[in-house]
């Protein structure tokens, strides 16, 4: 769908693909314990092998920065002389897929920025980050750079990104051109209304049709190796307890059976 709007660059106008699905919450909250590095592994082991967001890391560095929610996606493009340039370029944003996309954030949404690694666009900056927050967006993964660091991070949105610039969005190479459409993003693809996973480890995409199978077997997964990391943390050998098998798992199955039967 492209829809005109009056003084966008040159007469074009935000692309805009069919509004994303957004996921049950029920299936987001079932996510929420899950850690990247144990949807990744899961994902692999079901033979989805790609999902792993390469490149963007957390801005911020609290011990314990998560975030689950459905993706909405924002692609920026090169900038041409035909289509995007001019000393009006900033103003020309407010008319951009830079801001529809922004309206249209519900409360959950992971923006998911696709800007090529650029090191010289600051997809986003402190306003923006600002009314994202506003909306109730979750966090943000960007495959680039975002401006207003300082200020960005003492709004509390966690972030992902590759770095920091002085530059705004269209300053210097790209150009916010579409939202809410498939995007590649650090070597993944990344649909709207797929979900994210980020923490410390990066960012992970999980697709929802794999939500459900990863949410109950890696919640069984990060229970065993709460286990295995008690046992060696109380001087346990390390190939009796990880990877979790033989007479540990007995141990474990044991322990789970004592526990249940309290």
């Amino acid at each position: 769908m492209n829809t005109e709007q009056d003084g966008y660059p040159t007469g074009h106008t935000p692309l805009l693909s069919d509004p994303p699905g957004r996921p049950a919450r029920a299936l987001v909250e079932a996510l929420s314990g899950v850690s990247a590095a144990t949807a990744c592994a899961k994902l692999h082991h079901q033979g989805v092998t790609r999902t792993f967001i390469d490149g963007p890391a957390p801005l911020h560095r609290d011990a314990e920065i998560r975030v689950t929610g459905a993706a909405v996606t924002l692609q920026f493009m090169p900038q041409r002389e035909d289509v995007f340039t001019g000393q009006g370029q900033e103003d020309a944003e407010r008319r951009s897929a830079l801001w529809a996309v922004l309206e249209s954030i519900r409360p959950g949404d992971v923006l998911v920025v696709s800007a090529q690694a650029a090191q010289r666009t600051g997809c986003l900056g402190d306003m923006l980050v600002r009314y994202f927050k506003l909306r109730g967006g979750a966090g943000i993964v960007v495959d680039g750079r975002i401006r207003d660091a300082g200020r960005v991070r003492a709004l509390g949105v966690p972030v992902w990104c590759t770095g920091v610039t002085p530059h705004y969005a269209s300053q210097t190479e790209l150009f916010p051109y579409a939202y809410n459409v498939p995007v590649a993003v650090g070597g993944a693809l990344v649909r709207p209304g797929d979900l994210v996973i980020a923490d410390d480890d990066g960012a992970v995409v999980v697709p929802p049709s794999h939500a459900q199978a990863i949410a109950d077997d890696a919640l069984a997964h990060q229970d065993k190796e709460e286990f295995a990391r008690r046992r060696l943390d109380a001087g346990g050998r390390l190939s009796d307890y990880y990877p979790l098998t033989g007479r540990g798992l007995d141990e474990y199955v044991a322990h789970q059976g004592s526990s249940n039967g309290r």
